[in-house]
């Protein structure tokens, strides 16, 4: 039997058998469909998160008061021995490799202008916090150099703020009450709108020493460094360490890079991706089960035809391979199928649902195709050992 013959054979199955063949591969094609979709979506989950946190860079460092054996969680606020000071950020300006330091506070207040009041979070930051986070000023500027004992009452407005309190109107120079207090806007950020629900629009910003009176904070509830890229980030964390345990006598503080943080928030999503795709797995044993029963009552209804193949000359090796090429090609198709089935209804959501992010990763695509095939050919060598096994003069006998 030639590898034509073997071709015309199996073709001749799938024309015969066209609503069982359809069946059969459906059941793979729903399966790999299942698998591609949930993939998509948790990639692109994956990819969403990913940047919303890279978008201000990747050389950032932060410094939270508490020391903390487990990182990503700051605790500070309650097990702090020592609040971070507004000199304690001064001190790491001069340290090798350090581009820009940015002590922070965050909290919220009414803000009020032109009769129109709103309440809205209100961030403390320093000079260097557009420089250090990669924001743009649209108009006007950020703060000068400021003294931290005696920081100007300034102000710059989030895009939406300035829409809502001066519609039609140039804020700079005009005055803006924040808690209260009596400010003057100087600048305008670009819009950037919401980082992982928070509106970086609805916001204003001012002096952290002007944020800690303001908000009543004994300390600063961050510092940013950013440094070179160039650099090593354990250089880095290695200097700011030892600056500070000068300054506090102890290691009362917890040293998170960006760097690391991204890592482990890829890890983890890397599982939860793994995780939706195994799920939608399931579904693919389903679709085996069905290659082996149809398998099996292919078998049991072409017995006569398997007799005439070996009456012919058929080995038992090349009945095998035909029975193990149809399951591995009825596998195969229904797999495509699922590919094109599943990356369509994923962008056919991310159309219908565009603030839902979809990617379709390809390696696990590739993946399920070469799954659904081994499917296939598992599920499908025990009936083609049972076809390959027959006795042909048995076989020609059967009805």
């Amino acid at each position: 039997m030639f590898l034509r013959d073997l071709i015309n054979l199996t073709a001749s199955s799938f024309l015969a058998y066209r609503l069982r063949s359809f069946l059969t591969g459906l059941g793979i094609a729903i399966g790999i469909a299942a698998v591609i979709l949930l993939t998509s979506i948790g990639e692109g989950l994956h990819q969403f998160v990913l940047a919303e946190f890279s978008q201000f860079g990747t050389n950032i460092i932060s410094i939270q008061p508490g020391k903390t054996q487990v990182q990503g969680s700051n605790v500070g606020v309650i097990s702090s021995v020592r609040q971070l000071s507004l000199e304690d950020a001064d001190s790491l300006r001069g340290l090798p490799y350090v581009e820009n330091v940015n002590p922070s506070v965050m909290g919220n207040a009414e803000v009020r202008a032109n009769g129109k009041t709103r309440r809205i979070t209100v961030f403390g930051e320093g000079r260097n916090f557009a420089q250090a986070f990669t924001m743009k000023v649209q108009s006007g500027s950020f703060w000068p150099d400021e003294d931290n004992e005696q920081a100007r009452a300034l102000v710059v407005l989030g895009a939406k703020v300035r829409q809502e309190l001066f519609a039609g109107q140039n804020p700079l120079g005009q005055y803006l009450r924040v808690g209260g207090q009596r400010y003057r806007v100087i600048g305008v950020m670009e819009p950037k709108g919401q980082v992982l629900g928070l509106d970086l629009d609805d916001t204003v910003f001012i002096p952290a020493a002007r944020a800690m009176e303001l908000l009543n904070r004994p300390g600063l509830i961050e510092v940013q460094v950013s440094y070179r890229a160039d650099v090593n980030v354990n250089t880095v964390i290695r200097l700011i360490t030892e600056r500070l345990k000068e300054r506090h006598g102890r290691e009362d503080f917890t040293i998170i890079s960006q760097e690391e943080a991204l890592e482990v928030l890829g890890s983890v999503l890397d599982v939860i991706t793994f995780a939706v795709g195994a799920l939608g797995g399931i579904s693919l044993l389903v679709g085996s089960v069905g290659i082996l029963t149809i398998m099996t009552m292919a078998v049991t209804e072409r017995t006569a035809e398997i007799g005439l193949l070996r009456a012919l000359g058929a080995k038992k090796k090349q009945v095998l391979t035909l029975f193990l090429g149809e399951a591995i090609l009825l596998s195969a198709l229904g797999g495509l199928a699922g590919l094109a089935l599943g990356a369509g209804i994923a962008q056919g959501l991310h159309l219908i649902f565009p603030a839902l992010p979809v990617h379709t990763p390809w390696l696990y695509a590739a993946l399920a195709e070469l799954t659904a095939v081994s499917i296939g050919l598992a599920a499908g060598v025990v009936p083609a050992m049972r076809a390959a096994r027959l006795d042909p003069v048995e076989a020609l006998h059967a009805e």
